[in-house]
């Protein structure tokens, strides 16, 4: 069975905010170092969760 985990905006944004955070850096630079092929794994991680809020936040979840 598959599980569905349901998120208000709110709490995506919280989220995004959040993972910002904990690797000290803002959206603009986590970006360039992204583009570049510069981040660590977890930073890469937190990059991909945040383009996949970003997806979920387009669409007005």
């Amino acid at each position: 069975m598959t599980t569905v985990i349901h998120r208000t905006r709110e709490q995506l944004e919280d989220q995004r905010a959040r993972l910002l955070e904990e690797i000290r850096m803002d959206y603009e630079e986590l970006r360039d170092r992204a583009s570049t092929y510069t981040l660590s794994m977890h930073e890469l991680d937190v990059w991909h969760t945040i383009e996949d809020i970003d997806y979920l936040l387009e669409g007005d979840c």
